[in-house]
């Protein structure tokens, strides 16, 4: 849980820095509004596209080939600030924004939704975009995506087909001791355009404290941290095969043990691909609790845990 973009499985699946010393943007100006979307894909380098997308039916699955999105404006930036990349390296690709502007069904369906080979989801909500720009890559250090490094976590995986990128990421809130995070997974085989608000109701806190301070606090975290690789229902990332109502439980009935699991995985089960949070406060680790304490606990409890 809490986990940072994995393991890249063979086969994918089925969606059915400083700012650079030189940035560079192609104007969309006069760039037309839709693209030709392909029914079938026609190499494994194709991005699969999902969701709401405009003039298709609610869940529809197109392609778009690389040559399709390098024919479209790109930006250009030299990226130091990116954990993916061991130094100073130069990115080009395609806006989110851009993307978004173009494929998304409605002004309601402009959460950019990231699904990576690995099962992990990484949601790029209308306020992020705007804030940070996120960019799809399409080539580093001017290669495509064979030429790329490898992951820096040092298992030797491709990065490829895509993965996502900023130009330069300042956290732009803070909640307790939880930094908002730049969201950057790499193993990105498609995207998904939804409506944020529809997405993030699944796992809305719960019950008569749901509207309480520390609550919604741990659900801001939940939202852009657990969600990545913890799913409900069809909702959020599968990669840790743990899903909500799991964490749940585990709020509620061991509240040490999830914090220490939060906080250090590899304590608790020494096979754990997630990475902890040892900078995760208590009342961060609070916050996340009596977040998660709704889906499970009593109003006893939930009350017992705010005091």
């Amino acid at each position: 849980m809490l986990a940072v973009a994995g393991v890249l499985i063979a086969g994918g699946v089925n969606l059915d820095s400083a700012r650079g010393m030189s940035a560079q943007r192609t104007p969309s100006a006069g760039a037309p509004n839709t693209l030709t979307l392909h029914a079938d894909r026609s190499s494994p380098s194709d991005l699969e596209l999902g969701g709401e997308l405009a003039g298709l039916p609610p869940g529809a699955t197109r392609y778009l080939t690389r040559e399709d999105l390098l024919a479209l404006p790109q930006v250009s930036y030299t990226v130091t600030d990116d954990a993916n990349f061991t130094g100073p390296t130069q990115i080009s690709g395609v806006l989110l924004e851009e993307l978004t502007r173009r494929l998304s069904a409605a002004p309601a369906t402009d959460m950019a939704v990231a699904i990576c080979g690995d099962l992990y989801h990484a949601n790029y909500p209308k306020a992020y975009i705007a804030e940070h720009h996120p960019v799809l890559v399409l080539q580093i250090n001017g290669q495509p995506p064979p030429a790329w490094p490898k992951d820096s976590e040092t298992h030797h995986y491709d990065m490829g087909p895509f993965l996502i990128s900023h130009s330069k990421f300042t956290p732009s809130f803070k909640i307790f001791s939880h930094s908002d995070e730049a969201q950057i997974p790499w193993g990105v085989l498609g995207l998904e355009f939804r409506e944020e608000k529809a997405v993030f109701s699944a796992i809305a806190p719960r019950g008569p404290d749901a509207a309480n301070e520390l609550v919604q606090s741990g659900y801001r975290i939940a939202q852009q941290n657990c969600f990545r690789c913890h799913n409900m229902g069809n909702e959020g990332g599968t990669k840790a095969g743990r899903p909500w109502l799991v964490l749940s439980a585990w709020a509620t009935a061991s509240p040490d043990y999830f914090a220490a699991y939060v906080r250090n995985p590899q304590s608790k089960n020494p096979q754990a691909q997630m990475r902890g949070n040892p900078n995760y406060d208590d009342k961060t680790i609070r916050a996340l609790v009596a977040y998660f304490k709704t889906f499970s606990s009593s109003p006893q409890e939930q009350e017992k845990e705010k005091s």
